[in-house]
């Protein structure tokens, strides 16, 4: 896992293009997430809701995200890649990850390429999963020059948010995000060049070529992509399941996504282990450590050193955090993230820990955050998550960094805290007061 318990990007070699690609979970099967428009494979992390919606899927598959070519962190190019390079892409990647059979998941433009994909690799799908999708581009608009050139007007702007996902118009940061995520994804130019090429699609000739076990889901109110689409699409593939929700959210990420996903997994697996009924929302208060500058003193005393020292480290984290009443969520390579019950226990437990490893010779950092997780088997979620994991990226080495909710809570424990000043903190609305803790 990279930094923050995020995936780290690879690269796959498509010919001589390179397809940036992230894998999230460990099996048994591979979900091929197939993207629509644009995308950023990195910076889509940022978007709320996309990374718990991967995180769920990867409770019972390996998630691979990738970019086009010509998109995000995929090699860049100078025309628009057909649908025969693209599903070309997806074999690579599957090539180099050792995927003989996946499960595609395709969303918007994706769902064509992903059908198509199924049809000529037969052998190699094993469910294909269809999310707001179509098969023939021309039955979008009457108009599809005057569509596509009201795209390039507004693309960088983070407008077409207000379309995608009406759920989030109202939400100026969401906005102002996604307009980030629009610029980093796709120049104006190569959005103009995919999009009248996106605009010829129509694969409903080969529809019934599709041999895959298939499952279409749209929301009714997708103003985007219309449902009458959705229902077409489902008609022409041999024994299609279709699923309509109600919404009008066009990203699956984004909007009511528990049924969605209960579904997906049923429809995966025969059964709905995750669902939301095994959701537990519970008040926690979140550690995440680091180990600083790991990857150079990694290289400096040689790999052998390395590991008897981090499994050092993470004897004592487990044995600390035991100690503090705290349950240990995961080990990240070179940090913990873990829970606790009392926000005061959490920050002497991450204190204790910090001094501990500075006589080991490892400096640490670490966060803490207090708020509604959500518990999901032995991982959990939620914007608690992700707050104590920025508090810890604004931290020094051998330093505690907390936010104030838990100086608010803490307050009469005993525990020193020193002002750190009021700080943005990525994919978090608003600003944060953090401070540094001491005993």
């Amino acid at each position: 896992m990279g930094d923050l318990g995020l995936p780290e990007t690879r690269y796959a070699l498509s010919g001589d293009i390179n397809i940036a690609y992230q894998t999230m979970g460990t099996g048994p099967g591979d979900i091929i997430m197939v993207p629509g428009l644009a995308s950023h494979v990195e910076f889509m992390h940022e978007l709320p809701g996309y990374t718990e919606f991967h995180r769920r899927l990867s409770t019972f598959a390996r998630v691979v995200t990738f970019d086009k070519r010509g998109q995000g962190l995929s090699d860049r190019l100078s025309d628009a890649p057909s649908l025969e390079q693209r599903i070309d892409d997806v074999r690579a990647i599957m090539d180099t990850i050792g995927s003989k059979r996946a499960i595609l998941f395709g969303h918007s433009e994706g769902c064509p390429m992903s059908a198509l994909f199924a049809a000529t690799y037969p052998d190699r799908v094993s469910h294909l999963i269809l999310f707001g999708g179509y098969a023939v581009a021309a039955m979008l608009s009457n108009d599809m020059e005057k569509r596509i050139a009201e795209r390039l007007k507004f693309w960088g702007t983070g407008e077409m948010l207000k379309t995608l996902s009406p759920s989030r118009a109202t939400n100026q940061n969401a906005i102002d995000q996604f307009a980030k995520y629009q610029r980093l994804a796709a120049s104006p130019g190569a959005i103009k060049a995919i999009s009248f090429l996106n605009a010829k699609i129509d694969v409903k000739a080969i529809l019934p070529s599709v041999q895959a076990p298939t499952l279409v889901l749209h929301r009714r109110g997708d103003a985007s992509i219309p449902i009458e689409l959705g229902r077409d699409l489902a008609a022409q593939i041999p024994n299609a399941k279709l699923i309509e929700y109600p919404g009008q959210d066009h990203f699956h990420f984004h909007g009511d996504v528990e049924a969605l996903l209960g579904d997906i997994e049923e429809f995966v697996t025969g059964h709905r282990e995750s669902s939301c009924a095994d959701l537990d929302r519970v008040l926690a208060t979140v550690l995440f450590t680091d180990i600083v500058d790991s990857t150079r003193t990694a290289a400096a005393i040689g790999d052998q050193a390395w590991g008897r020292m981090l499994d050092s480290h993470d004897k004592l984290a487990i044995q600390t955090v035991q100690k503090y009443r705290g349950t240990l969520v995961k080990t990240t390579g070179d940090g913990i993230v873990a829970t606790f019950d009392g926000p005061g226990r959490a920050v002497r437990c991450a204190l204790s820990l910090e001094a501990a490893s500075k006589q080991m010779g490892l400096p640490l950092r670490a966060g803490l955050h207090t708020g509604e997780i959500e518990v999901r088997g032995r991982d959990i979620g939620g914007i608690a998550v992700h707050a104590a994991a920025r508090v810890m990226a604004r931290c020094q080495a051998n330093e505690v960094l907390v936010s104030r909710v838990i100086t608010d809570l803490v307050a009469g424990a005993g525990l020193k805290f020193s002002e750190r000043g009021s700080h943005e903190l990525k994919g978090l609305p608003g600003r944060w007061d953090l401070f540094a803790a001491s005993a």
